[in-house]
């Protein structure tokens, strides 16, 4: 199973007046979701199942790909690495699966597939971590197929 994992680009700054799930991209994080759009839709199989938060920042992230995609309110701020993995049907799905997201729980849900002891990675506004799920000598593995940072494309 491939399991992408984008966090959303550039986002306004939360205010007592702007709701944490209305806040909105800025210029940059619109030119940051199309740099990395461009570049998932080259690589993506058609099948992808894509899903994001229901926060305005992560669909406007995900608008930016032109594909089908659901809005998921299991995956929005606050939600535990297990509830992402569920969401993404991990490791059973049989077709990859995109996820738009937050931080930390994009970087919780890494480590965690890893295998790593730190309880979260840092993930970049607007990157994305494509993470493989195999078996090789009858073991699982999670393997890193690629990490990718809108600023080097």
């Amino acid at each position: 199973m491939d399991l992408i994992l984008w966090r959303h680009a550039e986002a306004e700054e939360g205010s007592d007046v702007l709701p944490d799930l209305a806040r909105s991209l800025t210029p940059r994080g619109q030119k940051q979701a199309q740099r990395m759009a461009q570049w998932l839709d080259r690589h993506l199989p058609q099948s992808t199942r894509v899903w994001a938060s229901p926060a305005v920042r992560t669909e406007q992230t995900a608008q930016a790909l032109e594909r089908r995609y659901k809005l998921r309110p299991e995956l929005a701020p606050g939600c535990t690495a297990e509830q992402l993995l569920a969401a993404a049907q991990w490791p059973d799905s049989k077709v990859a699966v995109l996820l738009v997201g937050h931080q930390p729980v994009l970087g919780q849900a890494i480590a965690q597939l890893l295998g790593l002891d730190a309880g979260e990675l840092a993930v970049r506004k607007g990157a994305v971590w494509w993470l493989r799920r195999r078996e090789r000598d009858g073991l699982a593995q999670t393997v890193v197929v690629t990490v990718q940072a809108p600023e080097t494309l």
